[in-house]
């Protein structure tokens, strides 16, 4: 453990030793400093049950579970610091992300960071580096968190007022105020951001973070989001990451990714830089190829569909295209250094861990077995007249099933991490489909109920 570093920061008396559960929820513990100091950086323990709850507290059932599940009897698993993350949360108050060890002392293949890693450290053997960052929208509301449960999330003001389109700069003081109270708070942390701007829906707010390698690039995602919850309560605000919690415009969080070997961007085209790498063009055929397996990732809960709209800015079919923002993967031609791919389906409810994890293995099979991508699409990739393209999938019933039947992400993430989740998206569409009093057509509370705080 790196006690000099602790010890640097004089006036923290406890440590808060976190991680992200499968649903992307930050869980852990708050260590007083003299017990994370004798710990020797081995963590603590938690009951397995820390991967295993739904976001309305109950035991996710239905499916098998992996041996350090033991059958349901709820034994300990470990969640380990990672010093390389300690930072100094607040006065009193020092922060570290982890990951999740058996009591054997081996990776818990469910975690998402660590399946993060283990892909990480398969583009590291064949010699690739990757950069990745977050664009994180979320919306705000006047109302308190307090007041906004005592509503059922219903019915709420979204800060900034509601006229006006996209990027406007003529929002009232409350709204500008909450936004540099959380770049603030992020200069502190040391997340470093590069623009903040008004998003398209009322109240919506989107953070483009700095690129970094990819596990950091996850945790700076998974801090900025605890940071503005915090920032927003602080304020008597509530905030929320649902992927659509209204009829108008969804929220979501794209990916930018690019990976370099010892002589550069490989995305990038030296030779004609107006045209993908071929590379690049690698690394989409394998994207494109598991693109509909990889959607219950980036599409997680049962709000994340309904974001789904045509001509509404997110993607609704499985295309690629150069500058094309209605496709689900868009390839930015730039210069060596702005060369990259966006992925432009993930929802803001959806675990940066788990879905760069997944975005990042496809783009790897394709690497290794040289795959040829369909071709670009060069048109509007929405409203399109059925059979034509193939769609995203339309709920997460359909994303499971389609994951289930892929074969190829096994490879590279693990059978455990893929099984798990699929057990673990089963039971959402089972839970809503059984407690929830519904119109399929229309948001219903159970889900403001079980993501507008958590997701």
């Amino acid at each position: 453990m790196n006690s000099d570093r602790l010890s640097a920061m004089a006036s923290v008396s406890r440590v808060r030793l976190e991680a992200t559960n499968n649903d992307g929820v930050f869980i852990g513990k708050t260590l007083s400093a003299a017990k994370y100091r004798a710990g020797g950086g081995k963590g603590v323990a938690l009951p397995d049950l820390a991967l295993g709850l739904d976001l309305n507290n109950h035991s996710a059932l239905g499916f098998g579970y992996p041996a350090w599940r033991r059958d349901g009897l709820i034994t300990d698993i470990v969640l380990r610091p990672d010093e390389d993350t300690l930072v100094e949360w607040k006065p009193g108050m020092a922060s570290v992300i982890g990951d999740l060890w058996t009591l054997q002392g081996e990776p818990v293949g469910a975690d998402p960071r660590q399946a993060l890693k283990r892909i990480v450290a398969a583009y590291r053997e064949r010699g690739l580096r990757i950069q990745a960052c977050v664009e994180i929208e979320a919306t705000v509301f006047e109302e308190s968190v307090h007041q906004a449960r005592a509503q059922k999330y219903q019915d709420l003001t979204p800060l900034g007022g509601t006229a006006g389109a996209a990027l406007v700069h003529a929002k009232s003081a409350d709204y500008t105020e909450y936004l540099e109270a959380v770049a603030a708070r992020f200069d502190e942390i040391g997340i470093p951001w590069e623009a903040w701007s008004d998003e398209a829906a009322t109240g919506q707010i989107e953070f483009n973070i700095a690129p970094a390698d990819p596990v950091t690039a996850a945790d700076y995602w998974a801090r900025a989001r605890q940071l503005m919850r915090e920032v927003a309560y602080s304020l008597g605000r509530s905030v929320t990451f649902m992927s659509k919690w209204s009829a108008a415009y969804g929220q979501g969080a794209h990916l930018n990714v690019s990976v370099s070997d010892e002589d550069g961007n490989i995305f990038f085209n030296a030779a004609a830089p107006a045209e993908p790498s071929e590379r690049m063009l690698h690394f989409l055929g394998g994207v494109m190829g598991t693109l509909e397996a990889s959607t219950s990732f980036a599409l997680p809960t049962i709000t994340s569909y309904r974001r789904l709209m045509e001509l509404e800015g997110p993607p609704t079919t499985q295309t690629w295209g150069v500058a094309n923002k209605s496709c689900a993967v868009r390839a930015v031609l730039a210069d060596a250094a702005a060369t990259r791919l966006e992925y432009r389906l993930p929802a803001a409810d959806s675990n940066m861990y788990s879905t760069l994890a997944v975005f990042l293995a496809g783009g790897l099979l394709g690497l290794d077995e040289k795959t040829t991508p369909p071709p670009a699409f060069d048109g509007m990739a929405w409203a399109l007249a059925p059979g034509s393209v193939a769609p995203v999938p339309k709920n997460l019933y359909d994303a499971i099933a389609a994951l289930e039947a892929d074969d190829q992400l096994r490879k590279y993430l693990g059978e455990e991490f893929i099984d798990y989740w699929i057990g673990l998206r089963r039971w959402e569409w089972l839970s809503f489909h059984t407690e929830a009093d519904r119109d399929d057509a229309q948001l219903s509370v159970w889900e403001f109920q079980r993501y507008f705080e958590l997701a």
